[in-house]
């Protein structure tokens, strides 16, 4: 058991039965009543994001949870998606669901996959915060239409879509935000 002492980002905890993570937290000390912790709560199977608020001092339950390193083999027919174990060389099976962006995942890629530490069943399957992907596809840019932040749609190696700066051209290399979708900058 731990405290409200002991929240830091990332952290995660056992909430109304169910496995939390901690996005965000700040201890408030208002003038009248009793000290507290707002926190910003994202559930791992579904990803929703819960405000909460815990009394100072309150004890929480803390899951264990592990972090294994995996690269990304194939996609099978489906939505399954195969993995191996970058040290042990063993292969697992994962739902797309259980992916956070799989349509940025290209074979060989490095992820880390999380797991219920008592149960051992995967939880979530994390890419980098940032991936490099060729475009291989977008419409050319047309001269002088830069006054504004224009965006054009490119399709990337994976077959994925990100809106894209107009001055980027098929074949050209990008470096794409997994966490939001969205192009990062271009990369020589």
């Amino acid at each position: 058991m731990a405290t409200t002492a002991d929240f830091k980002n990332g952290l995660c905890i056992v909430h109304n039965n169910e496995l939390w993570t901690i996005v965000e937290f700040q201890h408030v000390k208002p003038g009248k009543g009793n000290t507290f912790v707002r926190t910003k709560l994202r559930h791992i199977k579904t990803g929703r994001v819960l405000e909460n608020r815990f009394d100072a001092g309150v004890k929480i339950e803390l899951a264990r949870v592990e972090r294994r390193p995996y690269q990304f083999l194939y996609k099978d027919g489906g939505s399954t998606y195969t993995f191996m174990h970058a040290e042990t060389y063993e292969q697992i099976e994962i739902d797309e669901s259980l992916i956070n962006n799989p349509g940025l995942l290209k074979e060989g890629q490095n992820v880390e996959v999380m797991y219920h530490a008592d149960t051992d069943t995967p939880l979530t399957c994390e890419l980098p915060p940032f991936v490099e992907l060729e475009v291989t596809y977008t419409e050319p840019g047309v001269k002088g239409d830069t006054a504004t932040n224009a965006a054009k749609r490119a399709i990337v190696e994976t077959g994925a879509e990100v809106f894209v700066p107009l001055f980027i051209e098929t074949g050209e290399r990008i470096k794409v935000d997994t966490r939001t979708n969205k192009y990062a900058e271009r990369v020589k």
